[in-house]
């Protein structure tokens, strides 16, 4: 299932709202311990009865928060954001380009967590807009996912006890409003629940429910909301909280991607190429729905990029031609857009020569590790993880200082990450003592560990040849060169070998 979507949260409406004129004096009474609306057994009826005695949906002050005062004068607004507060706008006969009024006064001060959610659900009580109300549910469930926890120890089991309870608190605070607006037919709200339920959240045990997504992807998906039909649509084709159904799963997608929702589309090319989702294979009609989807490629769904890419490579008779330099243009796309095996792929590129790239030592290494964000390496690509155990061997001049310490690191991270050549490099490391001290038991270990996920060559290291370590030649983990340091031709030419 696709990762969940990044919500990118309105403007705050907060202007729109009655302010005091000076927060320095401005004191409320304090809310009642509970929240503003807490879940009770009667906040699921959504008769009409019910709602008119619903202080939150009238619009009318909840008990235990004072009526605010009316003011007379627009005011900046506060940063609830970033928990300050501005100093009241200076008279408007002052020069405008005089900012000294912006300098913190003596009274002012940074508001608590808790004193900033107070404030906010104040200011969402208080509206009947859905928009608002929904940016507070949200606002709450962000909240609970950064409310820290304490660690664990025998001394404030209590403390951790009370912080869980917090952040259980908010959650269902925050669920609660959520259906109730999901309930009135707000898109976002449904799509919001639903994708809360599918990541566990608000749920039994902090489980994934599908059977409570689902519906909610669906109600969203018939108001037109693009990503709850795409969702709606994984749902289907996997069967996830309904019955596997491609002809529905198809009917979602295809209403996704009428909206250009970028996964839609790309599932849609996808399925086109290769016959999936009960379609007839029709490679003509997937790259059409590829090129949309790559045209609106986003941070999360980049995947149209990659795979054109490839298929400009290897190129398709009669629909696709072969085109290099369009291949690596659209890796380079991808690859900004943080796309780990977009990133990986440049870096082989330009490592070995490849896709009409130069051998550029400082450009692969860019493109494995040494990016602003560390693409490939950071998301834990195995590949580029050992790639980067060959240049460390061998260093680049300019570049990258040679390392034996941090090519065993980088072997074994991607050892872990269970790749079976790196579990047999470092097998070798550890039994030969490159960048660690040699310890055999370690070493018929990740043999061992290689082996089972199929590595012939660790199978015959632990036959007989493991006494008899192998610096270079045929079934030698690293050859550094006729150098052997890393400095000459062997080093300049990248002859290290990580088999």
């Amino acid at each position: 299932m696709a990762a969940r979507p990044q919500r990118q949260r309105p403007p705050s409406s907060f202007d729109a709202l009655d302010r005091p004129q000076d927060f320095s004096t401005y004191n409320p009474a304090i809310p009642p311990t509970r929240g503003a609306w807490d879940p009770e057994p009667d906040d699921f009826d959504d008769s009409p009865e019910h709602d008119e005695h619903d202080d939150f949906f009238s619009g009318s002050p909840g008990q235990g928060i004072a009526p605010q005062p009316s003011y007379q004068q627009d005011l900046p607004a506060s940063s609830l954001a970033t928990n300050s507060i501005r100093a009241p706008s200076p008279p408007a006969s002052g020069p405008i380009l005089d900012h000294s009024h912006l300098r913190p006064g003596k009274q002012a001060a940074l508001l608590s967590h808790e004193r900033t959610l107070e404030l906010y659900r104040a200011n969402a009580k208080k509206t009947q807009d859905p928009e608002l109300q929904f940016e507070f549910a949200t606002f709450m469930i962000d909240a609970s996912k950064s409310l820290p926890i304490p660690p664990s120890t025998p001394g404030n089991l209590l403390q951790v006890e009370r912080a869980m309870d917090k952040r259980e608190e908010l959650i269902r605070e925050a669920t609660a409003l959520l259906k109730r607006l999901a309930d009135r037919g707000h898109a976002n709200s449904q799509y919001f629940l639903a994708d809360c339920y599918a990541n566990g959240i608000g749920t039994i045990k902090n489980k994934q429910d599908f059977d409570r997504a689902y519906p909610l992807f669906v109600l969203a998906a018939k108001h037109g909301h693009a990503d709850a039909a795409y969702r709606a649509g994984t749902c289907c084709e996997n069967g996830w909280g309904c019955r596997r159904e491609s002809a529905k799963a198809l009917t979602f997608f295809r209403k996704a991607g009428a909206a250009q929702h970028p996964g839609a589309m790309y599932r849609l090319g996808i399925a086109e190429l290769n016959g999936e989702l009960g379609l007839s294979r029709s490679p003509k009609e997937g790259i059409k729905w590829l090129k949309r989807s790559a045209e609106h490629a986003t941070a999360e769904f980049p995947h149209a990029l990659h795979e054109l890419a490839l298929l400009h490579e290897r190129g398709i008779d009669n629909v696709l031609f072969v085109d290099f330099e369009y291949s690596t243009e659209l890796l380079a796309q991808a690859a900004e857009l943080g796309y780990a095996p977009s990133a990986y792929r440049l870096g082989e590129c330009y490592e070995y020569g490849k896709m009409g790239c130069p051998q550029d030592a400082a450009l692969s290494i860019h493109y494995y590790v040494r990016t602003e964000r560390n693409i490939a390496a950071q998301q834990d690509h195995r590949d580029a993880c050992f790639a980067l155990t060959a240049w460390y061997l061998v260093g680049s001049p300019g570049v990258l200082p040679q390392s034996d310490t941090e090519a065993f690191l980088w072997a074994q991270k991607a050892a872990e990450g269970g790749l079976a050549k790196a579990m047999y490099a470092v097998g070798y490391f550890l039994e030969v003592g490159i960048g660690t001290p040699a310890n055999m038991s370690e070493a018929v270990s990740w043999y061992k560990r290689a082996v089972e996920k199929g590595d012939k060559r660790a199978a015959q290291r632990l036959k007989g040849s493991m006494n008899q370590p192998l610096p270079g030649g045929p079934g030698a983990v690293v050859d550094r060169g006729e150098d052997g340091d890393g400095t000459g031709k062997g080093a300049k030419d990248k002859d290290c070998v990580v088999m």
